[in-house]
Protein backbone atom coordinates (compact mmCIF):
# COMPACT_ATOMS: atom_id res chain seq x y z
CA UNK A 1 0.00 0.00 0.00
CA UNK A 2 1.05 3.42 -0.70
CA UNK A 3 0.74 5.74 2.11
CA UNK A 4 1.36 9.06 0.28
CA UNK A 5 -1.41 7.92 -2.28
CA UNK A 6 -3.77 6.52 0.53
CA UNK A 7 -3.13 10.17 2.29
CA UNK A 8 -3.63 12.29 -0.78
CA UNK A 9 -7.35 10.70 -1.75
CA UNK A 10 -8.49 11.17 2.08
CA UNK A 11 -7.89 14.76 1.48
CA UNK A 12 -9.21 14.76 -1.59
CA UNK A 13 -12.29 13.17 -0.32
CA UNK A 14 -12.86 14.84 2.90
CA UNK A 15 -12.33 18.21 0.78
CA UNK A 16 -14.84 17.37 -2.26
CA UNK A 17 -17.16 16.25 0.53
CA UNK A 18 -17.55 19.79 2.07
CA UNK A 19 -18.77 20.75 -1.46
CA UNK A 20 -21.43 18.04 -1.47
CA UNK A 21 -19.18 15.62 -3.99
CA UNK A 22 -19.04 11.94 -3.75
CA UNK A 23 -15.51 11.37 -3.25
CA UNK A 24 -15.86 7.78 -5.07
CA UNK A 25 -16.63 9.22 -8.43
CA UNK A 26 -17.70 13.06 -8.74
CA UNK A 27 -20.32 14.64 -10.38
CA UNK A 28 -17.82 16.90 -12.13
CA UNK A 29 -19.87 19.07 -14.24
CA UNK A 30 -21.28 22.72 -12.91
CA UNK A 31 -24.48 23.11 -16.02
CA UNK A 32 -27.50 24.90 -15.27
CA UNK A 33 -26.85 25.70 -10.97
CA UNK A 34 -26.09 22.15 -10.42
CA UNK A 35 -23.74 19.26 -10.39
CA UNK A 36 -24.55 16.58 -12.57
CA UNK A 37 -22.31 13.82 -13.42
CA UNK A 38 -21.50 12.67 -17.31
CA UNK A 39 -22.62 9.91 -19.68
CA UNK A 40 -19.41 9.28 -21.53
CA UNK A 41 -16.51 7.03 -20.38
CA UNK A 42 -14.87 7.03 -16.96
CA UNK A 43 -11.51 8.99 -16.93
CA UNK A 44 -8.99 8.39 -14.45
CA UNK A 45 -6.81 10.81 -12.70
CA UNK A 46 -3.47 10.09 -11.52
CA UNK A 47 -1.42 11.51 -8.52
CA UNK A 48 1.11 13.85 -9.87
CA UNK A 49 3.50 12.75 -6.19
CA UNK A 50 3.00 8.97 -6.99
CA UNK A 51 1.94 8.44 -10.72
CA UNK A 52 -1.22 6.17 -8.77
CA UNK A 53 -4.77 6.82 -9.11
CA UNK A 54 -6.51 9.53 -7.37
CA UNK A 55 -9.94 10.14 -8.53
CA UNK A 56 -12.26 8.47 -11.15
CA UNK A 57 -14.84 10.63 -13.21
CA UNK A 58 -17.14 10.64 -16.41
CA UNK A 59 -16.55 12.02 -19.47
CA UNK A 60 -19.50 14.83 -19.46
CA UNK A 61 -20.28 13.94 -23.28
CA UNK A 62 -22.22 15.30 -26.38
CA UNK A 63 -25.54 15.63 -24.27
CA UNK A 64 -24.32 17.26 -21.30
CA UNK A 65 -22.89 19.61 -23.47
CA UNK A 66 -26.11 20.66 -25.16
CA UNK A 67 -27.87 20.68 -21.75
CA UNK A 68 -25.21 23.36 -20.67
CA UNK A 69 -25.10 25.77 -23.61
CA UNK A 70 -29.15 25.59 -23.49
CA UNK A 71 -28.69 26.35 -20.15
CA UNK A 72 -26.36 29.33 -20.58
CA UNK A 73 -28.34 30.93 -24.13
CA UNK A 74 -31.61 31.37 -21.30
CA UNK A 75 -29.10 32.67 -18.44
CA UNK A 76 -27.58 34.90 -20.90
CA UNK A 77 -30.71 36.82 -21.95
CA UNK A 78 -31.38 36.82 -18.06
CA UNK A 79 -28.13 38.28 -17.61
CA UNK A 80 -28.78 41.10 -19.52
CA UNK A 81 -32.14 41.98 -18.67
CA UNK A 82 -30.60 43.20 -15.63
CA UNK A 83 -29.03 47.54 -15.58
CA UNK A 84 -25.41 46.94 -16.18
CA UNK A 85 -24.88 48.37 -12.76
CA UNK A 86 -26.68 45.41 -11.33
CA UNK A 87 -24.44 42.92 -12.87
CA UNK A 88 -21.22 44.93 -11.89
CA UNK A 89 -22.38 44.64 -7.96
CA UNK A 90 -23.25 41.02 -8.47
CA UNK A 91 -20.06 40.04 -10.37
CA UNK A 92 -18.68 42.48 -6.57
CA UNK A 93 -20.52 40.21 -4.89
CA UNK A 94 -19.23 37.09 -6.96
CA UNK A 95 -15.80 37.66 -5.86
CA UNK A 96 -16.49 38.25 -2.50
CA UNK A 97 -17.97 34.28 -2.29
CA UNK A 98 -15.09 33.37 -2.48
CA UNK A 99 -13.61 34.34 1.19
CA UNK A 100 -13.55 31.56 3.48
CA UNK A 101 -12.48 29.03 0.79
CA UNK A 102 -9.22 29.95 0.40
CA UNK A 103 -7.43 27.15 1.66
CA UNK A 104 -9.94 24.25 0.83
CA UNK A 105 -9.35 25.56 -3.21
CA UNK A 106 -6.04 25.76 -2.85
CA UNK A 107 -5.80 22.21 -1.06
CA UNK A 108 -7.79 21.15 -3.85
CA UNK A 109 -5.84 22.62 -6.71
CA UNK A 110 -2.21 21.34 -4.81
CA UNK A 111 -3.31 17.72 -4.71
CA UNK A 112 -4.96 17.65 -8.53
CA UNK A 113 -2.41 20.04 -10.21
CA UNK A 114 0.67 18.78 -8.13
CA UNK A 115 1.13 22.40 -7.68
CA UNK A 116 2.87 24.07 -4.59
CA UNK A 117 0.31 24.64 -2.05
CA UNK A 118 1.61 27.97 -1.54
CA UNK A 119 1.33 29.16 -4.77
CA UNK A 120 -2.10 27.50 -5.41
CA UNK A 121 -3.59 30.22 -2.21
CA UNK A 122 -1.98 32.80 -4.19
CA UNK A 123 -4.31 31.70 -7.14
CA UNK A 124 -7.21 31.96 -5.43
CA UNK A 125 -6.48 35.92 -5.08
CA UNK A 126 -5.68 36.32 -8.82
CA UNK A 127 -9.15 35.11 -9.25
CA UNK A 128 -10.96 37.03 -6.54
CA UNK A 129 -9.04 40.34 -8.54
CA UNK A 130 -10.26 39.39 -11.60
CA UNK A 131 -13.83 39.49 -10.60
CA UNK A 132 -13.28 42.79 -8.69
CA UNK A 133 -11.28 44.05 -11.77
CA UNK A 134 -14.09 43.20 -14.44
CA UNK A 135 -17.09 44.01 -11.93
CA UNK A 136 -15.79 47.69 -12.27
CA UNK A 137 -15.96 47.53 -16.14
CA UNK A 138 -19.70 46.39 -16.68
CA UNK A 139 -21.27 50.10 -15.94
CA UNK A 140 -18.17 51.74 -18.27
CA UNK A 141 -18.46 49.97 -21.51
CA UNK A 142 -19.29 53.25 -23.42
CA UNK A 143 -20.40 52.79 -27.23
CA UNK A 144 -19.79 56.03 -29.56
CA UNK A 145 -21.42 58.62 -32.01
CA UNK A 146 -20.11 58.85 -35.50
CA UNK A 147 -20.19 62.17 -37.28
CA UNK A 148 -21.04 60.91 -40.70
CA UNK A 149 -21.52 63.19 -43.48
CA UNK A 150 -25.20 62.64 -44.12
CA UNK A 151 -28.51 63.62 -42.61
CA UNK A 152 -28.15 60.42 -40.11
CA UNK A 153 -27.24 60.20 -36.61
CA UNK A 154 -24.78 56.99 -36.71
CA UNK A 155 -24.08 55.36 -33.27
CA UNK A 156 -21.73 52.58 -32.20
CA UNK A 157 -22.61 49.83 -29.27
CA UNK A 158 -20.30 47.19 -27.99
CA UNK A 159 -22.91 44.03 -27.81
CA UNK A 160 -21.93 40.27 -26.14
CA UNK A 161 -21.57 37.48 -28.42
CA UNK A 162 -24.27 35.30 -26.33
CA UNK A 163 -22.63 32.26 -25.25
CA UNK A 164 -19.15 31.64 -25.34
CA UNK A 165 -16.66 28.30 -25.47
CA UNK A 166 -13.87 28.46 -23.45
CA UNK A 167 -11.28 25.16 -23.28
CA UNK A 168 -8.47 25.88 -20.49
CA UNK A 169 -4.85 24.14 -19.59
CA UNK A 170 -3.89 21.53 -16.75
CA UNK A 171 -1.43 23.76 -15.52
CA UNK A 172 -3.29 26.48 -13.64
CA UNK A 173 -6.58 25.90 -14.00
CA UNK A 174 -8.17 27.53 -11.26
CA UNK A 175 -6.17 31.01 -12.43
CA UNK A 176 -7.29 30.57 -16.39
CA UNK A 177 -11.00 29.59 -15.18
CA UNK A 178 -11.15 32.86 -13.61
CA UNK A 179 -8.89 34.61 -16.73
CA UNK A 180 -11.48 34.04 -18.92
CA UNK A 181 -15.07 33.96 -16.98
CA UNK A 182 -14.26 37.36 -15.44
CA UNK A 183 -14.30 39.47 -18.54
CA UNK A 184 -16.63 37.04 -20.54
CA UNK A 185 -19.04 37.86 -18.04
CA UNK A 186 -18.79 41.71 -17.70
CA UNK A 187 -19.16 41.49 -21.35
CA UNK A 188 -22.78 40.27 -21.12
CA UNK A 189 -21.77 36.61 -22.30
CA UNK A 190 -22.91 33.28 -20.40
CA UNK A 191 -20.02 30.88 -20.65
CA UNK A 192 -19.53 26.84 -21.06
CA UNK A 193 -15.75 26.44 -19.82
CA UNK A 194 -13.92 23.28 -20.50
CA UNK A 195 -11.03 22.50 -18.25
CA UNK A 196 -8.63 20.07 -18.84
CA UNK A 197 -9.77 15.93 -18.03
CA UNK A 198 -6.28 16.32 -16.09
CA UNK A 199 -7.69 19.08 -13.69
CA UNK A 200 -11.20 18.84 -13.31
CA UNK A 201 -13.02 19.82 -10.38
CA UNK A 202 -11.56 23.26 -8.99
CA UNK A 203 -13.22 24.98 -12.02
CA UNK A 204 -16.57 23.74 -11.39
CA UNK A 205 -16.38 24.28 -7.51
CA UNK A 206 -15.37 27.56 -8.27
CA UNK A 207 -18.67 28.24 -10.70
CA UNK A 208 -20.57 26.67 -7.69
CA UNK A 209 -18.76 29.59 -5.01
CA UNK A 210 -19.28 32.48 -7.86
CA UNK A 211 -22.22 32.04 -9.18
CA UNK A 212 -24.36 31.62 -5.31
CA UNK A 213 -22.49 34.31 -3.77
CA UNK A 214 -23.02 36.80 -6.70
CA UNK A 215 -27.22 35.46 -7.40
CA UNK A 216 -25.54 34.87 -10.85
CA UNK A 217 -28.51 33.35 -13.10
CA UNK A 218 -28.30 29.76 -13.06
CA UNK A 219 -26.15 28.17 -16.30
CA UNK A 220 -24.65 32.05 -16.92
CA UNK A 221 -21.60 29.71 -15.80
CA UNK A 222 -21.47 25.74 -17.10
CA UNK A 223 -18.02 23.92 -15.98
CA UNK A 224 -18.08 21.00 -18.75
CA UNK A 225 -15.09 18.21 -17.98
CA UNK A 226 -14.34 15.53 -19.83
CA UNK A 227 -11.72 14.61 -23.05
CA UNK A 228 -10.82 16.70 -26.02
CA UNK A 229 -12.60 14.55 -28.48
CA UNK A 230 -15.33 13.80 -27.13
CA UNK A 231 -16.44 16.89 -24.56
CA UNK A 232 -14.58 19.08 -26.36
CA UNK A 233 -15.30 18.15 -29.74
CA UNK A 234 -19.42 18.98 -28.60
CA UNK A 235 -18.56 22.08 -27.20
CA UNK A 236 -16.26 23.96 -30.18
CA UNK A 237 -19.01 22.42 -33.07
CA UNK A 238 -22.17 23.58 -31.37
CA UNK A 239 -24.55 25.99 -33.34
CA UNK A 240 -24.83 28.13 -30.65
CA UNK A 241 -21.55 28.86 -29.58
CA UNK A 242 -20.63 32.25 -30.87
CA UNK A 243 -16.90 32.08 -30.20
CA UNK A 244 -13.72 29.83 -28.82
CA UNK A 245 -11.48 30.65 -26.48
CA UNK A 246 -8.46 28.25 -25.56
CA UNK A 247 -5.97 28.43 -23.64
CA UNK A 248 -3.52 25.51 -24.49
CA UNK A 249 -0.95 24.57 -26.70
CA UNK A 250 0.21 25.73 -30.66
CA UNK A 251 -1.15 21.71 -31.60
CA UNK A 252 -4.39 22.13 -30.06
CA UNK A 253 -4.70 25.71 -30.93
CA UNK A 254 -5.15 25.23 -34.86
CA UNK A 255 -7.37 22.71 -34.15
CA UNK A 256 -9.48 24.69 -32.36
CA UNK A 257 -8.98 27.81 -34.79
CA UNK A 258 -10.42 25.48 -37.77
CA UNK A 259 -13.66 23.95 -35.42
CA UNK A 260 -14.16 27.53 -35.41
CA UNK A 261 -13.68 28.63 -39.16
CA UNK A 262 -15.51 26.00 -40.57
CA UNK A 263 -18.52 27.93 -38.82
CA UNK A 264 -17.31 30.98 -39.19
CA UNK A 265 -16.46 31.33 -35.41
CA UNK A 266 -14.03 33.92 -34.48
CA UNK A 267 -11.13 32.53 -31.96
CA UNK A 268 -9.29 33.85 -29.14
CA UNK A 269 -5.95 31.48 -28.92
CA UNK A 270 -3.07 32.03 -26.07
CA UNK A 271 -0.75 29.30 -26.91
CA UNK A 272 2.59 28.42 -25.77
CA UNK A 273 5.83 30.33 -25.47
CA UNK A 274 9.67 30.06 -25.69
CA UNK A 275 10.66 32.85 -24.33
CA UNK A 276 13.82 34.89 -24.32
CA UNK A 277 15.36 36.71 -21.47
CA UNK A 278 18.10 38.38 -22.03
CA UNK A 279 21.00 39.31 -19.83
CA UNK A 280 23.74 41.88 -20.75
CA UNK A 281 27.27 42.55 -19.13
CA UNK A 282 25.71 46.01 -17.30
CA UNK A 283 22.98 44.34 -16.32
CA UNK A 284 22.52 43.84 -11.60
CA UNK A 285 23.69 40.55 -12.26
CA UNK A 286 22.36 39.58 -8.55
CA UNK A 287 19.05 40.82 -9.58
CA UNK A 288 19.02 38.91 -12.55
CA UNK A 289 20.35 35.93 -11.47
CA UNK A 290 17.21 35.68 -8.85
CA UNK A 291 14.95 36.66 -12.33
CA UNK A 292 16.21 33.79 -14.32
CA UNK A 293 15.59 31.84 -11.76
CA UNK A 294 11.93 32.88 -11.25
CA UNK A 295 11.22 33.12 -14.62
CA UNK A 296 11.51 29.16 -15.40
CA UNK A 297 11.69 27.12 -12.32
CA UNK A 298 8.51 28.90 -11.15
CA UNK A 299 5.51 26.48 -11.65
CA UNK A 300 8.27 24.11 -12.27
CA UNK A 301 8.12 25.69 -15.62
CA UNK A 302 4.92 25.00 -16.90
CA UNK A 303 3.97 28.06 -17.84
CA UNK A 304 3.11 29.42 -20.89
CA UNK A 305 5.51 32.61 -19.87
CA UNK A 306 8.29 30.13 -19.02
CA UNK A 307 12.11 32.32 -19.58
CA UNK A 308 12.83 29.13 -20.73
CA UNK A 309 15.76 30.68 -23.16
CA UNK A 310 18.09 32.49 -21.43
CA UNK A 311 20.53 34.89 -23.32
CA UNK A 312 23.84 36.07 -21.83
CA UNK A 313 26.55 38.72 -23.31
CA UNK A 314 29.37 36.31 -23.87
CA UNK A 315 31.88 37.70 -21.40
CA UNK A 316 29.38 37.35 -17.79
CA UNK A 317 28.20 34.39 -19.28
CA UNK A 318 30.59 31.39 -17.35
CA UNK A 319 30.19 34.19 -14.17
CA UNK A 320 26.75 34.06 -14.06
CA UNK A 321 26.25 30.01 -15.01
CA UNK A 322 27.99 29.33 -11.57
CA UNK A 323 25.85 31.90 -9.77
CA UNK A 324 22.64 30.42 -11.14
CA UNK A 325 23.45 26.66 -10.58
CA UNK A 326 24.45 27.46 -7.41
CA UNK A 327 21.27 29.26 -6.37
CA UNK A 328 19.14 26.25 -8.69
CA UNK A 329 20.42 24.14 -6.17
CA UNK A 330 19.00 25.85 -3.19
CA UNK A 331 15.02 25.07 -4.22
CA UNK A 332 13.28 22.99 -2.20
CA UNK A 333 11.41 20.75 -4.45
CA UNK A 334 8.77 18.46 -2.42
CA UNK A 335 5.56 17.71 -1.78
CA UNK A 336 2.83 19.69 -2.46
CA UNK A 337 1.16 20.37 0.16
CA UNK A 338 3.68 20.99 2.02
CA UNK A 339 4.37 25.08 2.91
CA UNK A 340 7.96 24.55 2.01
CA UNK A 341 8.03 23.78 -1.17
CA UNK A 342 8.95 26.00 -3.23
CA UNK A 343 8.98 23.48 -6.62
CA UNK A 344 6.34 20.41 -6.85
CA UNK A 345 5.99 17.45 -9.78
CA UNK A 346 5.27 18.13 -13.44
CA UNK A 347 1.47 17.54 -13.44
CA UNK A 348 1.69 14.35 -15.09
CA UNK A 349 3.23 11.54 -16.68
CA UNK A 350 3.35 11.78 -19.97
CA UNK A 351 4.94 15.49 -19.37
CA UNK A 352 7.32 14.11 -17.91
CA UNK A 353 8.54 11.73 -19.77
CA UNK A 354 8.68 14.23 -23.02
CA UNK A 355 10.68 16.84 -20.71
CA UNK A 356 13.24 14.07 -19.64
CA UNK A 357 13.35 13.12 -23.30
CA UNK A 358 13.97 16.52 -24.77
CA UNK A 359 16.80 16.82 -22.00
CA UNK A 360 18.27 13.38 -23.14
CA UNK A 361 17.61 14.73 -26.97
CA UNK A 362 19.84 17.93 -26.27
CA UNK A 363 22.94 16.25 -24.51
CA UNK A 364 23.21 13.71 -27.26
CA UNK A 365 23.73 16.53 -29.49
CA UNK A 366 26.01 18.53 -27.98
CA UNK A 367 24.74 20.78 -25.04
CA UNK A 368 25.93 20.16 -21.56
CA UNK A 369 24.47 19.53 -18.41
CA UNK A 370 25.11 22.06 -15.20
CA UNK A 371 22.82 21.28 -13.26
CA UNK A 372 19.95 18.99 -12.80
CA UNK A 373 18.38 16.45 -14.97
CA UNK A 374 17.85 14.19 -12.06
CA UNK A 375 14.94 13.52 -9.59
CA UNK A 376 15.45 15.03 -6.34
CA UNK A 377 16.82 13.15 -3.08
CA UNK A 378 15.13 13.73 0.32
CA UNK A 379 11.24 12.10 -0.78
CA UNK A 380 9.71 9.85 0.73
CA UNK A 381 9.83 6.13 -0.65
CA UNK A 382 6.45 6.30 -1.57
CA UNK A 383 7.21 9.06 -4.03
CA UNK A 384 9.80 7.65 -6.00
CA UNK A 385 7.63 7.15 -9.06
CA UNK A 386 6.04 10.58 -9.15
CA UNK A 387 6.96 13.62 -11.89
CA UNK A 388 9.64 15.17 -9.77
CA UNK A 389 12.84 16.93 -11.86
CA UNK A 390 14.89 19.12 -9.89
CA UNK A 391 15.63 22.63 -11.74
CA UNK A 392 17.88 21.78 -14.48
CA UNK A 393 20.27 23.74 -16.74
CA UNK A 394 22.00 23.64 -19.94
CA UNK A 395 24.65 25.35 -21.87
CA UNK A 396 26.28 25.34 -25.19
CA UNK A 397 22.79 24.80 -26.65
CA UNK A 398 22.72 25.86 -30.31
CA UNK A 399 19.67 27.51 -31.47
CA UNK A 400 19.15 24.74 -34.03
CA UNK A 401 18.18 22.49 -31.24
CA UNK A 402 14.75 21.08 -30.87
CA UNK A 403 14.94 22.23 -26.70
CA UNK A 404 15.74 25.88 -28.31
CA UNK A 405 13.25 25.90 -30.49
CA UNK A 406 10.01 24.18 -28.81
CA UNK A 407 8.01 24.30 -25.47
CA UNK A 408 9.13 21.99 -23.11
CA UNK A 409 7.05 22.81 -20.26
CA UNK A 410 9.06 21.95 -17.24
CA UNK A 411 12.24 23.18 -15.19
CA UNK A 412 14.32 23.62 -17.88
CA UNK A 413 16.79 25.92 -18.80
CA UNK A 414 18.76 26.39 -21.69
CA UNK A 415 21.99 28.98 -21.93
CA UNK A 416 22.89 30.58 -25.33
CA UNK A 417 24.89 33.14 -25.59
CA UNK A 418 25.56 36.98 -27.64
CA UNK A 419 28.11 39.10 -28.52
CA UNK A 420 26.06 42.49 -28.75
CA UNK A 421 22.51 43.94 -28.91
CA UNK A 422 21.82 42.80 -32.84
CA UNK A 423 23.24 39.06 -31.87
CA UNK A 424 20.66 39.17 -29.18
CA UNK A 425 17.74 40.57 -30.92
CA UNK A 426 18.54 37.35 -33.87
CA UNK A 427 18.65 35.26 -31.05
CA UNK A 428 15.51 35.96 -29.54
CA UNK A 429 13.08 36.40 -32.12
CA UNK A 430 14.55 32.91 -33.65
CA UNK A 431 11.88 30.88 -32.93
CA UNK A 432 8.09 30.60 -34.03
CA UNK A 433 6.74 31.73 -30.88
CA UNK A 434 6.03 35.70 -30.09
CA UNK A 435 4.36 35.51 -25.99
CA UNK A 436 7.06 37.31 -23.92
CA UNK A 437 10.49 38.38 -23.26
CA UNK A 438 12.33 40.20 -20.68
CA UNK A 439 15.63 42.59 -21.19
CA UNK A 440 18.30 42.90 -18.29
CA UNK A 441 20.44 46.15 -18.48
CA UNK A 442 21.38 49.58 -16.33
CA UNK A 443 21.49 51.46 -19.58
CA UNK A 444 17.74 52.23 -19.75
CA UNK A 445 18.30 53.04 -23.58
CA UNK A 446 19.85 49.89 -24.61
CA UNK A 447 17.08 48.02 -22.62
CA UNK A 448 14.38 49.82 -24.09
CA UNK A 449 15.87 50.04 -27.93
CA UNK A 450 16.08 45.87 -27.68
CA UNK A 451 12.56 45.78 -26.05
CA UNK A 452 10.96 47.15 -28.81
CA UNK A 453 12.38 45.21 -30.93
CA UNK A 454 11.35 41.58 -29.89
CA UNK A 455 8.49 39.74 -31.31
CA UNK A 456 6.52 39.29 -27.89
CA UNK A 457 3.65 40.37 -26.45
CA UNK A 458 4.99 40.80 -23.54
CA UNK A 459 8.42 42.48 -22.44
CA UNK A 460 9.88 42.93 -19.11
CA UNK A 461 12.45 44.97 -18.84
CA UNK A 462 15.23 43.72 -15.38
CA UNK A 463 12.32 41.58 -14.04
CA UNK A 464 10.05 38.80 -15.02
CA UNK A 465 6.52 37.67 -15.15
CA UNK A 466 4.97 40.86 -14.00
CA UNK A 467 1.07 40.12 -14.60
CA UNK A 468 -2.05 42.15 -14.05
CA UNK A 469 -5.51 41.92 -14.50
CA UNK A 470 -5.47 45.49 -16.05
CA UNK A 471 -2.49 45.07 -18.74
CA UNK A 472 -3.28 42.86 -22.08
CA UNK A 473 -1.71 39.71 -21.84
CA UNK A 474 -0.83 37.65 -25.64
CA UNK A 475 1.24 36.98 -28.35
CA UNK A 476 2.58 36.79 -31.88
CA UNK A 477 2.59 33.74 -34.22
CA UNK A 478 3.07 30.37 -32.55
CA UNK A 479 2.02 31.98 -29.38
CA UNK A 480 -1.68 32.76 -30.79
CA UNK A 481 -3.66 35.78 -31.31
CA UNK A 482 -6.41 38.15 -29.48
CA UNK A 483 -5.87 39.33 -26.08
CA UNK A 484 -7.03 38.54 -22.16
CA UNK A 485 -7.41 40.75 -19.12
CA UNK A 486 -7.51 44.36 -19.50
CA UNK A 487 -9.71 46.24 -21.69
CA UNK A 488 -8.47 44.38 -24.85
CA UNK A 489 -9.49 40.80 -22.71
CA UNK A 490 -13.24 42.72 -22.29
CA UNK A 491 -13.39 43.84 -25.49
CA UNK A 492 -12.46 40.51 -27.14
CA UNK A 493 -15.68 39.50 -25.85
CA UNK A 494 -18.10 41.59 -27.41
CA UNK A 495 -18.24 42.93 -30.87
CA UNK A 496 -20.50 46.06 -32.87
CA UNK A 497 -23.29 47.23 -33.53
CA UNK A 498 -23.72 50.17 -36.17
CA UNK A 499 -27.02 51.84 -35.33
CA UNK A 500 -27.88 54.84 -38.35
CA UNK A 501 -30.44 56.98 -37.86
CA UNK A 502 -32.35 58.71 -40.13
CA UNK A 503 -32.96 62.67 -39.08
CA UNK A 504 -33.93 64.35 -42.71
CA UNK A 505 -37.28 65.91 -42.30
CA UNK A 506 -38.04 63.71 -45.76
CA UNK A 507 -36.55 60.83 -45.45
CA UNK A 508 -37.22 59.32 -48.50
CA UNK A 509 -35.54 62.42 -50.31
CA UNK A 510 -32.38 61.55 -48.17
CA UNK A 511 -31.74 58.41 -48.91
CA UNK A 512 -29.10 57.08 -51.34
CA UNK A 513 -27.14 54.20 -52.12
CA UNK A 514 -23.34 53.51 -50.79
CA UNK A 515 -20.89 51.30 -52.05
CA UNK A 516 -22.23 48.24 -50.04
Amino acid sequence: MNALNQQARDRLGLLLDAYGLDPQQPNANWVDGQFVGGDGDTITLQDPVTNLPLLHYRDAGEAVVTQAIEAAHSAQQEWMALSASERGRRMQAASRGLEGHEESLARLESLIAGKPVRDCRGEVDKVREMFEYYAGWCDKQHGEVVDVPSSHLNYVQRVPYGVVGQITPWNAPMFTCGWQLAPALAAGNAAVLKPSELTPLTSAVLAMLLEHSGRLPAGLINIVNGLGHTTGSALTTHPQIAKLVFVGSPETGRLIAEAGARRLVPSVLELGGKSANIVFNDAALDDAVAGAQAAIFAAAGQSCVAGSRLLLQQDIAEKFCQRLAAAASTIEVGLPGEDETRMGPLQNAAQYQRVRQLIDEAIAEGAELLTGGTRPEGLPDDAAQGNFLVPTVLTKVRPEMAIAQEEVFGPVLVVMTFEDEADAIQLANGTPFGLAGAVWSQDTGKALRVAHQLRAGTVWVNGYKSINVMSPFGGFGDSGYGRSSGLDGLREYTTTRSVWVETAPKASAAMGYGSN
